[in-house]
C-alpha cells in the first residue's frame, strides 16, 4: 500500500537527506497513519489493523517511522494538526502503552474510579497492591456502599490523603441510592459526586465508557505544556484553562480510552518532570520546548513556599498484657476517624491528662523526636512511652480502646511504622531476657 501513496506523500523520496532505508520504507517498524473526518485506518507493513470506513477520498497522510525520533530527520513533517496529533499518540501507545495494569482488566467505570482516585498524589508501584486488596474486598460499588468506614479506611491505610477514602464510601453510597448503582454517563452530574473532579470525570468517562471527554492530570499538563510552549506552573488558573481547552481540542472522537492512556502514559514513561526522553516521543516533531531546547524549563516548578512546621507530644499507654490504648480521631481533619495515639500540644498536657487517669507519669521514656511531612505542613512528634500495669487503667470509651499488634487496624502510616518498631524492640527485649 506504501506504493500506491501519490507521489507528493511519499515524503522520503523528496527529502535529499533521507538514509537508503528511509527511501525503501523498509524498516519493520514503519507506520503509515491516515486521518480523515470518517475515522482511522493504521497499516503496517501493508497489512490493515483497524478501518472504521471503507471510504477512501483525498486526505493528509502522516507517515511516521518508530525510529525517525532517534535519527532527528523526520521522514515527513507537516504542520501537526489535531487528527495528526491523536494519531501519533494512538500509533505509540499500540506499541509501547500500558496495558496490563491491574485496573486495566475488566476495565469499568468502578474500578477506573477507584485506580484514579488511588493514584492522586501516589505512585503506580504503590497503587497496585492497595488497588488489588481493595478490590478483592469491595468489587463492586454495591459492596462499597454496603462497607463501614472503618473498614475502608483500614483498607486505605499507608495511601495517605484519607478524605478520599471518605469521599470514596461517600460516593458509592450516592451511586447505590440515586443511581442504581452505576456511573451517570454524563460529565456535570459525575463531577458533582463526592471527591470527583474534571480530570477524574473525564477518566471515568473515557476510560470506562470510551465516551469523548478530556482529562488533565499532571502527565497530561507537562506533555501539553511542552507540546505548546506554555510557560509558567501549570497550577495557575490562566495556564490551566489554557491547558483544558487545549485538552479539549486534542482529544479524538475515536479510541478515546486508548488515547487518554495514551496521554496518561506518555507523560509518566517518556516526558518525564525529568531528563525527557525526547528522541522516543511521538510528538518530537512538533513540540515547541523540544524545539526551543526548553524542555528542562517548562513547565515552570510549583513555587516555592515555606512549610509551616506543627509540634505535638503522642503517648504510647502499653499495659501488661502488651495491648497499646488507641483513639479513634474526629471525623474531619489529618487522619480523620482514623485509629491513632493520643496526642497532645505540649509534654504538660499529655502529664495533666495522665494524672487524670491515675497514670504514673514518672516511668515515662520521653523518646527522639519524629517527622512527618504532610502536602501542607510539617508535624514534629515526639513519642512518650509509658507502661501501665493495669489492663483497664485507662477507662475505655466509644473513642478509645486495647488493642494488639494484630487487631490494629486503620492506623496512619508514621503511627503504624512507630508502633511496629516498638513492637520489634519489645520482643527483642524479651528474648534476651529469656537467654539471660
Amino acid at each position: 500500500m506504501v506504493a500506491n501513496l501519490s507521489p507528493a506523500r511519499q515524503g522520503p523520496q523528496h527529502c535529499p537527506n533521507a538514509s537508503p532505508d528511509q527511501q525503501g520504507h523498509e524498516s519493520l517498524e514503519s507506520i503509515i497513519i491516515e486521518c480523515d473526518l470518517y475515522g482511522l485506518k493504521q497499516l503496517r507493513k501493508g497489512e490493515i489493523l483497524t478501518s472504521s470506513s471503507d471510504r477512501t477520498p483525498a486526505r493528509p497522510t502522516l507517515i511516521m517511522d518508530a525510529d525517525f525520533n532517534h535519527r532527528h530527520n523526520p521522514i515527513y513533517n507537516p504542520p501537526m494538526d489535531t487528527d495528526d496529533f491523536s494519531a501519533r499518540m494512538l500509533a505509540w501507545f499500540d506499541l509501547h502503552g500500558r496495558k496490563n495494569l491491574p485496573w486495566q482488566t475488566e476495565r469499568n467505570p468502578y474500578r477506573v474510579w477507584v485506580s484514579e482516585i488511588m493514584l492522586q498524589q501516589t505512585q503506580v508501584t504503590t497503587v497496585i497492591p492497595y488497588f488489588i486488596r481493595f478490590m478483592t474486598r469491595f468489587p463492586d460499588v454495591s459492596s462499597l456502599a454496603a462497607a463501614r468506614l472503618d473498614d475502608v479506611t483500614a483498607h486505605w491505610a499507608g495511601l495517605g490523603y484519607y478524605a478520599r477514602a471518605r469521599h470514596l464510601l461517600l460516593t458509592a453510597i450516592t451511586l447505590e441510592t440515586q443511581h442504581d448503582g452505576e456511573f451517570p454517563a454524563n460529565l456535570d452530574t459525575i463531577q458533582k459526586l463526592p471527591g470527583i473532579g474534571r480530570s477524574t470525570a473525564g477518566a471515568i468517562l473515557s476510560l470506562g465508557m470510551n465516551h469523548r471527554a478530556a482529562i488533565l492530570d499532571g502527565n497530561v499538563k507537562r506533555v501539553l505544556c511542552r507540546f505548546a510552549g506554555i510557560e509558567g506552573w501549570s497550577g495557575q488558573a490562566s495556564i490551566d484553562r489554557q491547558l483544558w481547552t487545549l485538552s479539549e481540542q486534542l482529544t479524538p472522537t475515536i479510541r478515546v480510552g486508548d488515547y487518554t492512556q495514551a496521554m496518561m502514559d506518555l507523560g509518566a514513561m517518556v516526558c518525564t518532570r525529568s531528563k525527557p526522553t525526547c528522541a522516543s516521543c511521538p510528538l518530537m516533531a512538533g513540540c515547541e520546548a523540544q524545539t526551543t531546547a526548553r524542555t528542562h524549563v517548562i513547565p515552570a516548578p510549583r513555587p516555592k513556599r515555606e512549610m509551616p512546621t506543627r509540634r505535638s507530644f503522642m503517648l504510647v499507654l502499653r499495659n501488661s498484657n502488651n495491648e497499646i490504648f488507641l483513639e479513634t480521631r474526629p471525623p474531619t481533619g489529618i487522619w480523620a476517624s482514623l485509629k491513632s495515639l493520643p496526642e497532645f500540644d505540649s509534654l504538660d498536657g499529655l502529664k495533666i491528662w495522665c494524672a487524670q487517669r491515675n497514670i504514673n507519669s514518672t516511668q515515662m521514656d520521653v523518646m527522639p523526636d519524629r517527622r512527618h511531612t504532610f502536602s501542607h505542613y510539617h508535624l514534629n512528634f515526639t513519642p512518650v512511652l509509658c507502661p501501665v500495669r493495669a489492663i483497664h487503667s485507662v477507662s475505655e470509651n466509644l473513642h478509645g480502646g486495647w488493642f494488639t499488634s494484630a487487631t490494629m487496624s486503620s492506623l496512619p502510616a508514621p503511627i503504624r511504622t512507630l508502633l511496629a518498631e516498638l513492637d520489634m524492640e519489645a520482643t527483642r527485649s524479651t528474648h534476651l531476657t529469656i537467654k539471660s
